[in-house]
């Protein structure tokens, strides 16, 4: 049990970093979920939203963080 704990206050504390970062940058001026490409619609008695810009944008910024650890780790 003691590694499970573990593990949960660790992803407990990269999701508190993760929301301050999304927080940061909104007041920064990077409008995540405002980004070109994102796609949104609104009807007469729907709306639906899918930030596909910003999907990539984390995808790409992701991918390189894990490259980049997975070369330093080696």
């Amino acid at each position: 049990m003691n590694g499970l704990g573990r593990l949960l206050i660790g992803l407990g504390f990269l999701l508190l970093i993760a929301g301050a970062l999304v927080l940061l940058l909104g007041k920064v001026g990077l409008p995540l979920g405002r980004l070109p490409g994102d796609i949104s619609y609104r009807g007469k008695n729907v709306s639906w939203y899918f930030p596909l810009g910003t999907c990539i944008l984390l995808s790409i910024v992701l991918s390189l963080i894990f490259y980049l650890l997975s070369r330093f780790h080696r």
